[in-house]
Order: structure tokens, then C-alpha cells, then sequence
């Protein structure tokens, strides 16, 4: 299997943070909090125009599916999270369980759902809705259950403050492009490729700018190589005891091969670009994003290539 580029590409990022954390740092003259706030305004305004209506309206007719995928990502994802809350005990744990709950909060993504959801010749129609709707939802519902415990640990957290951030960076973009789409959405779609890098750049951004002010803070000393196996493992067994999960209840609901490939593959993803913009809007400055970030850039890793093996294989049985 190929590493996928953008994993390199943050594995990368985090390197040059740790080589050059100045110009990443609070008072580094090169304004990345401005340039990343821009960035996400636009990353949202360019989901807009790729949402199609009729898309959307087409993909409301499985809604069996549709509730199974975003139960599954806003529902048990956090729940599964919660279970294990009564074991934490230290400071140190509270922060790594904080960082695990925002990961289960998050929304789905979409590109990658839906290329993967392709080659095991899955419902691509449905991947396509779940994964676009599940990035509005997330919009709403992530930042709620991260209130639920963000507002028990820090004082400076304000949950109206950052749903006008929300408002402004993220859901205003997606409606003005929702609003140009019949105008502008061609283009999008024509330049999807160079939207997609632009995205990911911008994220790549953000994750050295969180990175660069965590290691100019020292904050890294204290996450040892024993929390770092911790935490790989712990999304290891995150990802799959939700997607068999999942699988189960398909089955249950008598979901066809389709949809079931459709609702164990989105229901699983966790959305990279919504959690390092989302970092920026839900936690204070008091908090280090650093560390709120590296479950969730282990866990899109590993998803990504659990999801390559399982699709790889699926399609493979699929054309014989």
C-alpha cells in the first residue's frame, strides 16, 4: 500500500514546526492566524459551490441510511468516548481524553469517504450526501458536546462567542457558495482539484501553526513516547469497535452490500480539515492545540489506511 501524500505532508509540517516554531509563534511578525481565518472562510465558501441542491434533495430517499451514518458519527462516536471518562484520573489524561472527545465529535470528510466508499463499489450517491450534510451538522452539534466539558475546565470558554466564529468563518462561506453555486459551481467543479490542494494547504497551516506555538511553549515535554503508543493504539481500537459497530447494526436493519460498505466507511471517517479549523474557533488560547490534534492526525492516518485495505479488498471480491 502507497502512503497517502498528505500524511507525509503532515508529518512534514509538524518536522518544520519543530525546526522553525518562530515564525509559527505568538509573536512571530507573520501574521497565520489572519492568513489561516481567510483561508478557512474560502475553504467554506468553495464547499458551498460544490453542494448541488438537487443532490441533496435525490440523497434524502435513503434515510435509513442517512440516520445510521450521522448517529453513528455524532451519536456513537462520543458516547463510546464517555464510557471511559470515569477512568481518568491526572491533569495529564483529562487533556488526552479532552483531545479524543473532540476527535469523536468531528464530522465526516468527504473526499476520501467518498473515493474509498468508490473502489469497494459501495452507494457512492449516499457517500456523497452523508458526507457533505455531515459537515453542516457538525457546524451545530460539534461544538455542543465540547461545551459540555470544555466549560467544566476552562473559564474562558463561551459558547456564544465561538458560534458567532462559526458563523462568520464557516456557515456565511458555505451559504454564499450555496447562493453562487448555479453561477460559480462549474468552475468549482472543473478546479475541484486545485480547490483540494488549496484545502489542504490551508489546514497544513493551521497544524504548523499549532504545532509551532506548542513547541515554542514546551508543551510536548510532558506527552511521552508510552502516551504516544497510548494513543495510537487507543484510535486503533476506536476505529474498529465502531466500524464493526456499525456493520452489526447494517445488518440488523438488513442494509444491501451498497449501503452497508456506504454506512460502516462514512460512519467511521473523521473529517481532518473540520478539526484543525474547528481547533482554532472551540479552544482558547490558554489550551495547546498541539496535543488537542494528535489523536485526531493519528487517527486520520490510520483511517486511511485501514480504509484503503478493506476497500481495496471489498472491490476485488466485488469484481470476481
Amino acid at each position: 500500500m502507497k502512503i497517502d501524500k498528505f500524511v507525509l505532508a503532515i508529518i512534514t509540517t509538524v518536522f518544520l514546526a519543530y525546526l522553525f516554531p518562530q515564525w509559527g509563534a505568538k509573536s512571530s511578525p507573520i501574521p497565520l492566524g489572519l492568513i489561516g481565518s481567510l483561508g478557512i472562510a474560502l475553504i467554506f465558501f468553495f464547499y458551498g459551490l460544490k453542494l448541488h441542491p438537487d443532490k441533496i434533495k435525490s440523497g434524502l430517499k435513503n434515510w435509513k441510511l442517512h440516520v445510521v451514518v450521522q448517529l453513528s458519527t455524532f451519536l456513537l462516536f462520543p458516547l463510546v468516548i464517555l464510557i471511559v471518562k470515569p477512568l481518568i484520573h491526572s491533569e495529564h489524561t483529562e487533556m488526552i481524553w479532552l483531545a479524543f472527545l473532540f476527535l469523536a465529535a468531528l464530522p465526516s470528510t468527504v473526499s476520501s469517504s467518498v473515493v474509498m466508499v468508490s473502489i469497494a463499489n459501495g452507494n457512492i450517491p449516499a457517500a456523497i450526501f452523508n458526507a457533505s450534510i455531515s459537515g453542516l451538522i457538525g457546524i451545530a452539534i460539534t461544538p455542543l458536546w465540547m461545551g459540555l466539558f470544555l466549560q467544566q475546565s476552562t473559564s474562558d470558554f463561551d459558547l456564544g462567542a465561538i458560534y458567532i466564529k462559526l458563523l462568520t468563518e464557516i456557515l456565511l462561506p458555505v451559504v454564499l457558495g450555496l447562493l453562487l453555486q448555479r453561477f460559480l459551481g462549474k468552475y468549482a467543479a472543473k478546479y475541484n482539484k486545485q480547490l483540494t490542494l488549496f484545502d489542504k494547504s490551508v489546514i497544513l497551516l493551521i497544524i504548523y501553526k499549532s504545532f509551532s506555538e506548542s513547541f515554542e511553549e514546551k508543551v510536548f515535554t510532558s506527552v511521552k513516547l508510552i502516551d504516544l503508543l497510548f494513543i495510537f493504539a487507543a484510535d486503533i481500537l476506536l476505529f474498529f469497535g465502531v466500524y464493526y459497530l456499525i456493520g452489526f447494526l447494517a445488518k440488523k436493519l438488513k442494509f444491501n452490500r451498497e449501503d452497508q460498505i456506504t454506512a460502516q466507511f462514512c460512519g467511521t471517517k473523521k473529517s481532518l480539515v473540520h478539526g484543525t479549523v474547528f481547533s482554532k474557533i472551540l479552544f482558547p488560547t490558554t489550551m495547546a492545540t498541539g496535543v488537542i490534534l494528535l489523536p485526531l492526525m493519528l487517527f486520520h492516518a490510520t483511517q486511511i489506511f485501514i480504509i484503503s485495505v478493506i476497500a481495496s479488498k471489498l472491490g476485488v471480491e466485488e469484481n470476481k
